[in-house]
């Protein structure tokens, strides 16, 4: 699953200490969380069609170990195998990403400028080189991938199923997964229709454990997406620039994350 470098995030949380269970307690939770996750991720990736909206918070660490959280919202259309939209607007930037199948496009709306660069292939692989080759982690992108198990479970140390929790009105499994580096946990939403509905990313690694959180609603599985969905349509005035000219499209503003007093 995708590691946090200097970035931060963290939203306040009131923590609650859990006790080890005894041993067969324990890889009674972890193989029952295993098992949870692995329904969900199977029928996700069995969705042929899926449409969602999310709501995210990034909270930066400071030098003076102020906690700064940021907050943005998001559309996803996503068409297996090769297929991706993805459009979010924050308070620093407005951006969408279209992915065809063959040419991905990201736009900054708010720099009125477009870069274009080849990504023939899946949805699989554009993550992939996004994530390799222009430093876009977009954590939340694992829950989407063909192989997201296995991608998700890479490194666990330590998992257990919480119980169940209420988000958004919906009824949930809360799992709690750990590795080295990172703490996260999730929540399934409980039926036929095992959809994530929260994720939450704990860097250990940082000071001040920050955390990412990524919230899910109108999800849909059986979604209707219109056939242009895919079809990237530049705005008359937009200027088409490098792939590596397109900065100042991160949902946090770069002087925060320096740490740097205003």
């Amino acid at each position: 699953m995708a590691k946090f470098c200097s970035l931060g995030w963290f939203p306040a949380v009131c923590f609650t200490t859990l006790t080890l269970f005894a041993s067969p307690i324990a890889r009674a939770e972890e193989d029952d969380a295993a098992s949870i996750l692995k329904t969900m991720t199977d029928y996700v990736a069995s969705q042929k069609n899926i449409s969602a909206a999310f709501d995210t918070d990034i909270e930066v660490i400071t030098p003076e170990l102020q906690k700064i959280q940021f907050a943005s919202s998001s559309r996803l259309s996503l068409t297996r195998p090769d297929k991706l939209w993805v459009s979010r607007s924050g308070g620093y930037a407005d951006v969408d990403l279209v992915f065809d199948g063959k040419t991905a496009t990201i736009l900054g709306k708010n720099l009125n400028a477009f870069a274009q660069f080849d990504a023939p292939g899946s949805t699989d692989q554009l993550i992939d080189k996004l994530r390799s080759e222009l430093s876009i982690e977009a954590p939340g992108a694992d829950l989407l991938l063909s192989g997201a198990y296995d991608e998700m479970m890479k490194d666990v140390l330590d998992a257990k199923h919480i119980g169940r929790g209420v988000i958004g009105g919906v009824e949930c499994e809360h799992l709690a997964f750990r590795n080295a580096d990172t703490d996260w946990q999730i929540w399934i939403e409980v039926g036929p229709k095992p959809i994530p509905r929260k994720y939450v990313i704990t860097s250990k690694a940082v000071t001040g454990a920050p955390q990412y959180t990524l919230l899910m609603r109108d999800w849909q599985t059986d979604a209707q997406i219109a056939s242009d969905a895919y079809t990237f349509k530049a705005p008359a005035d937009a200027k088409k620039i490098d792939v590596k000219e397109l900065t100042d499209i991160d949902e946090v503003p770069p002087g925060v994350v320096t740490g740097e007093k205003k």
